[in-house]
């Protein structure tokens, strides 16, 4: 049973597809859709899926306050309760890494399994000034600039490299457009959030998939996951921060294998 008072579900949430429990956790300034969204229904064919919006993302209206990573895991698991799902596997993405790791430490009995893609458990330097960048831009209202730093931080070099020059411009205007209100709030938060003490408990499998050219969060983070989560498994996927735009049916299928070796 949970130890501490469960809240009322207040986050906007997703429920898709039948099967064995799956939590999704997004990333900083996106929203579940816009994290998980070319691999839902491929994710959702095999499980349960269950996600929220963070405040400022989807239709969760923006906090008045800063976030916690605690709020954000329990508003996840109060959203499995709402949908009944007593058991399942997390999947978080960067910030939703955190977040997963989260839920593991405060709900162990509730969760079988682990999947952190491009995530860390705390900020390095890189991190570190990466995030007070986005933070400001955010808190600027530039939605052009804002852009342009998160292709130039996010997306690999393939990935940007291979895109024609006419098509970079309506790329920048989606990720303008895409860009999560909540922005200021989740990014601040990346600033802050350290779940470093919370990896060596954890005591269910655990993959942790590093994207090899990443410039926003550095393979090294990816790896300290991998090496002091336990029995942790390390794949590689060469992309970007964003494997859901570079290699989404890779992604999808690193998720599902282990996922398949491990529902409860």
């Amino acid at each position: 049973m949970t130890s501490h008072t469960m809240p009322e579900p207040v986050f906007a949430r997703t429920r898709l597809g039948s099967g064995p429990g799956l939590l999704l956790a997004h990333g900083a300034g996106s929203s579940l859709a816009n994290t998980y969204g070319p691999i839902l229904e491929g994710l959702a064919a095999g499980h349960t899926v269950v996600g929220v919006d963070y405040p400022g993302s989807g239709e969760t209206p923006r906090s008045t306050a800063p976030l916690s990573v605690d709020d954000l895991a329990d508003q996840l698991v109060a959203a499995a309760d709402a949908e009944g799902l007593d058991r399942f596997a997390v999947s978080g993405y960067s910030l939703g890494g955190a977040v997963a790791v989260r839920v593991a430490a405060r709900h162990p009995e509730r969760v079988t399994a682990l999947v952190l893609t491009a995530a860390f458990a705390h900020r390095d330097n890189r991190l570190a000034l990466a995030s007070s960048v986005w933070n400001k831009i955010a808190a600027s209202g530039d939605g052009e600039l804002l852009a342009e730093f998160m292709l130039l931080m996010s997306l690999g070099t393939q990935g940007l490299e291979s895109m024609p020059g006419e098509q970079l411009p309506q790329v920048l205007g989606y990720t303008a457009a895409a860009a999560a209100e909540g922005s200021p709030e989740q990014t601040d938060l990346v600033g802050r959030v350290d779940v470093r003490d919370d990896l060596a408990a954890i005591n269910v499998p655990a993959l942790v998939i590093s994207t090899t050219d990443d410039r926003l969060t550095s393979t090294a983070l990816h790896h300290q996951l991998a090496q002091t989560i336990p029995g942790a498994e390390l794949a590689e996927i060469a992309t970007g921060h964003l494997p859901m735009l570079e290699r989404a049916d890779e992604w999808l299928r690193l998720i599902a294998d282990f996922l398949g070796k491990h529902d409860a």
